[in-house]
């Protein structure tokens, strides 16, 4: 029999209010500038990915970590331009064939789903074509209004600006990120900032492996979705689908639905036979499992997985208090408490 466990002292007692005040003013303070946090949390999750490359290219070359932090950024720089110089022009091209041609893009999958005829719609007849008509019309009154310009114009100004702040916050992490968790640890009274640090330790490693998974899963998302909707099924705005696809690997349930459905309507649109239909519902159920069964579990591991109810309600959670940078910490946060708990009570971190 295990002898009973002493209580506090007063001292530690103290301590564990100190941290969970502190725990808590950290929380309510990004809470309130969860706004701007998108430009730093993306920029510090990059260079957290990209630091191990710095840290190997430095001591194998005996070079300045600062300069091969620098040399990292351009490559980064060159690659980010070498995608954008191809894909900003195909974007654009498509996004103006899809203004000009919005009301056919919205009354084929009508007709298809409708048929040519109208129908009754609370009493009165509508076709496809009048929804579609009725739609365009819709949207073009609410761009003619002037606060919706005026917030678009704000969101590219912000989109602009975030852009290249994101990228000078990327040069000063990938250069000093150790000073910043050093900053962190004196958060935490001086007895904890051991189990603290060894809490870090732990976690590196399967935070690390966690966010590149995510990016090695988008990434074959997206290039998996390029293949079957633009080389085998020949749908226009492949590229952009793909791109969407991908990125919204990043949402559990939903952000895989949202992609197959706006695929499947373009497909349907664009549907020449029954066949073409069937082969996309074959390509969708192909690159759900692809992603399920072989590529999440290989690159993501037992260490970083988290039951799946749990992940559905931090992503709620998270994108209901922080937006789209809870979305992106959510799990990351749940695999922090995990890999606490587990040192603290001396477990597997490995464990589910």
């Amino acid at each position: 029999m295990s002898e009973p466990r002493e209580p506090p002292s007063a001292s530690e007692a103290v301590d564990v209010v100190a941290v969970l005040l502190i725990a808590f003013a950290v929380i309510v303070f990004f809470y309130l500038i969860h706004v701007v946090l998108l430009p730093f949390v993306f920029s510090a999750v990059t260079a957290f990915v990209l630091s191990p490359l710095v840290d190997w290219l430095a001591k194998s070359l005996r070079a300045p970590r600062i300069a091969v932090a620098f040399a990292v950024l351009l490559v980064v720089l060159g690659l980010i331009g070498f995608g954008a110089y191809f894909a900003i022009p195909a974007l654009v091209q498509d996004g103006y064939r899809a203004i000009s041609h919005l009301q056919e893009i919205i009354q084929r999958p009508l007709e298809n789903l409708l048929g040519k005829a109208p129908v009754r719609i609370l009493g009165q007849p509508e076709s496809a074509s009048d929804i579609a008509a009725a739609a365009v019309a819709k949207l073009r009154t609410l761009l003619e209004q002037g606060g919706t310009v005026t917030a678009l114009a704000a969101w590219a100004f912000g989109g602009v600006f975030g852009a290249f702040l994101m990228l000078t916050l990327l040069a000063y992490f990938l250069t000093s990120g150790g000073q910043v968790v050093r900053g962190l640890l004196r958060l935490f009274p001086p007895d904890w900032r051991p189990v603290t640090a060894c809490i870090l330790d732990s976690l590196r490693p399967i935070l690390f492996r966690y966010f590149v998974g995510i990016a090695t899963v988008i990434v074959y998302a997206g290039a998996a979705a390029y293949i079957g909707l633009g080389l085998f099924l020949g749908l226009r705005h492949a590229a952009f689908l793909a791109a969407l696809t991908g990125l919204l690997e990043v949402l559990p349930v939903a952000g895989p639905a949202l992609s197959a459905v706006t695929a499947g309507l373009v497909a349907v649109q664009e549907a020449k036979s029954a066949w073409s239909i069937v082969t996309y519902v074959i390509y969708a159920s192909a690159l759900r499992l692809s992603i399920d069964q072989l590529v999440g579990p290989a690159v993501l591991g037992n260490a970083a997985r988290v039951h799946p109810t749990l992940v559905i309600f931090c992503f709620l959670t998270g994108g209901a208090l922080f937006g789209i940078v809870g979305v992106i910490l959510a799990v990351p946060f749940a695999l922090t408490v995990k890999v606490a708990l587990a040192t603290i009570y001396k477990e597997p971190v490995g464990g589910q």
